[in-house]
């Protein structure tokens, strides 16, 4: 996948952690801990993601073929 240089592709910024505390104990269907390790989860797919895009954007910028 190649894209054009001006194409701004920021690092995907990991979610903050609940506070301490922050979960009750009372086994919410929504517990924070179980929300954010879905946002933990999501951010690694999304940052292992854009490592491959800047790994295939620094080997076309220096003419090496990607790693596959």
């Amino acid at each position: 996948m190649s894209q054009p240089d001006d194409v701004f592709d920021p690092e995907p910024e990991a979610p903050e952690p609940p506070a301490d505390g922050a979960c009750c104990g009372s086994g919410c269907d929504n517990c924070v801990l179980d929300v954010y390790q879905a946002q933990l989860s999501d951010y690694r797919l999304k940052h292992w993601q854009w490592t491959q895009r800047q790994a295939a954007v620094t080997a076309a910028a220096h003419n090496v073929p990607a790693a596959r």
